[in-house]
């Protein structure tokens, strides 16, 4: 199944669809140095380096699915919250390519922040264009009246005359499907009308009280690292509160979450020898009030990332002592779900920011081959066919 990738930053979606069997037709990304990333990495992929408001995406097609995460920035928590009125916001080149290239499926990835209150028009403007991708919205009227005009002929009876998708929006926490962090994302996955079959979002498989049962219960996960109760409970990791709730409040019906400590313990400390590429040791991490870095025995914190690598107290390890200091690239990365062999050839500050903007590789995966499964579940006769 053939695919095109919109935003492809550091390449963590990208990894998922490959994993999950989409062959991609072209990455677009205008950052150079995530461009450059991209190229280090996977040398035969097209990554086409441009800004995504120049590109005639029919020039791709025909492809099967659609996928990218349009700039968070005008929804996340720790920005200006603009939405519609930043420049920097993207979904309306989202709603181009789809409708341009008419996929038989899509999924566009963003932050938690997009379900905010202020954000709920916005949304249902995004979706109800991505609904109907075709809808002559204008140029001349402000989004509010677009959204009108819109919502007026979702509810009217020719509304599925033309290209059309069934869209769901889904919030899910990266942490339930195996990535050591606690990372909230919001997918809009959609299937063509032709296509759509009851697709739902795929249910969780890790959880916090298979976590806590294996660290308060059985002792399972200290004996994974080779830790003693006694040694766990002597570093304060043991909390006494929670070895007193009753065994019926924690028994298990996933796996565990990942830890940071499932994450990174094979790596060794960053500040000694090592071989592995792009673990090194960096300098200057200290606490902030509300940013005092991740436990290692819990998923991570949400790695995050600013306009030039990491903000400030973000992105630490914090030791049981209170001492903290920032995660390595490779840690990173493996707190990202990319693989050990996923090279980062630029800075330590810029390949943060590309690590903290990144959709974590096993996530990515997962959303991807639920997509894949359904449209191979529905495949045409032709491989991809148009709706028209």
């Amino acid at each position: 199944m053939r695919s095109i990738e919109l935003f492809s930053g550091a390449g963590g979606l990208a990894l998922g669809l490959e994993k999950a069997g989409f062959e991609s037709v072209a990455f677009f990304e205008r950052n150079s140095d995530a461009c450059a990333t991209l190229k280090h990495n996977r040398p035969a992929w097209n990554i086409v380096e441009s800004d995504v408001r120049d590109v005639d995406f029919s020039a791709f097609g025909p492809v099967d699915l659609v996928a990218g995460g349009p700039p968070c920035q005008p929804f996340s928590m720790g920005g200006k919250a603009r939405g519609f009125d930043d420049h920097r916001d993207m979904f309306p080149q989202a709603v181009r390519a789809v409708r341009e290239l008419s996929p038989r499926a899509f999924i566009f990835e963003n932050v938690r922040g997009l379900l905010r209150p202020a954000f709920r028009n916005y949304v249902e403007f995004i979706r109800l264009q991505l609904t109907y991708p075709e809808f002559p919205t204008s140029d001349s009227l402000d989004w509010e009246t677009n959204l009108r005009r819109l919502e007026r002929h979702h509810n009217s009876r020719g509304s599925a005359k033309g290209l059309t998708y069934n869209v769901t929006l889904n919030l899910a926490d990266a942490a339930d499907y195996g990535v050591p962090q606690r990372r909230h994302r919001v997918f809009f996955v959609g299937f063509r009308s032709d296509v759509f079959s009851n697709w739902f979002f795929p249910r969780p498989t890790h959880s916090r009280s298979q976590l806590l049962w294996a660290q308060h219960q059985t002792g399972r996960y200290w004996k994974e690292h080779g830790i003693s109760l006694a040694e766990a409970s002597v570093g304060g990791v043991v909390d006494q509160a929670v070895l007193r709730h009753e065994p019926a409040e924690l028994i298990p019906t996933t796996e565990r979450w990942r830890t940071v400590r499932d994450a990174i313990a094979s790596l060794g400390d960053p500040c000694g020898p090592t071989r592995q590429k792009n673990h090194v040791f960096q300098s200057g991490a200290r606490s902030y009030p509300g940013h005092t870095g991740s436990p290692l025995d819990e998923p991570a914190k949400a790695l995050k990332a600013g306009d030039h690598g990491v903000p400030g107290g973000e992105n630490m390890l914090r030791h049981a002592n209170g001492k903290v200091r920032y995660f390595s690239i490779r840690e990173s990365a493996r707190i990202q779900t990319f693989p050990d062999d996923w090279e980062f050839p630029t800075s330590w500050s810029e390949s943060m920011r590309q690590l903290g903007n990144a959709v974590p590789v096993r996530l990515g995966m997962t959303v991807a081959a639920s997509v894949a499964a359904k449209l191979m579940a529905h495949a045409p006769t032709d491989c991809v066919q148009s709706a028209r």
